[in-house]
């Protein structure tokens, strides 16, 4: 008879995965601290330990970790690249996550994603862009309207709608929009 394996230790690292699992293959309504616990093998008071604040630390840090994205503006030519190298990033890890699109969207930014949030405003901002702050609410305002609508398009939380308008190619969509973005906060930035 084969050794039992010893269980995996419990960390909020695994905790987060198995979540994300949850509510990127079940929708965030089926996600309940009881159901995390067996995915996970444990008793669901075992999480609180490492999310003391329970559910609401849990959505939180769901938030958090989604829009937790960085870019290493070297080699990057001006703030126009690096802000798509931001705008893409972003765009990557939400689609990685659609079942925590709408956390993403709501939850105020904390602990890393508001870093992260600061490192972009500074790099746009070193690389000569005037109000980088209000241009990075813009893109971040892009970045996730345009996510939900392609989400929305795949019919991925309602697989059995029918789409309003013929699926377009979602990468090549937001390519298209950014550049307009783009654009128009250069011409912006001049005034």
């Amino acid at each position: 008879m084969p050794a039992k394996r010893p269980p995996i230790p419990l960390s909020r690292e695994r905790i987060i995965e198995a979540a994300l699992d949850i509510a990127d293959t079940q929708g965030l309504r089926r996600l309940t601290m009881r159901r995390l616990g067996e995915a996970l093998q444990v008793e669901a008071m075992a999480i609180y330990h490492h999310l003391p604040g329970g559910k609401e630390a849990l959505l939180d840090a769901l938030a958090q970790h989604v829009t937790t994205v960085s870019v290493d503006p070297s080699g990057l030519p001006d703030w126009r690249e690096i802000a798509r190298a931001w705008c893409r990033a972003g765009r990557q890890a939400l689609l990685a996550h659609p079942g925590v699109l709408s956390l993403a969207m709501t939850k105020p930014p904390r602990g890393s994603a508001a870093a992260a949030i600061g490192e972009q405003v500074r790099q746009l901002a070193d690389a000569g862009l005037r109000e980088p702050a209000a241009a990075v609410r813009t893109l971040r305002s892009y970045v996730f309207g345009s996510v939900a609508v392609e989400l929305q398009q795949t019919g991925w939380a309602d697989p059995k709608a029918q789409p309003v308008m013929p699926e377009p190619d979602g990468e090549a969509a937001f390519e298209r929009g950014l550049t307009a973005l783009l654009t128009g906060l250069e011409r912006f930035a001049e005034t």
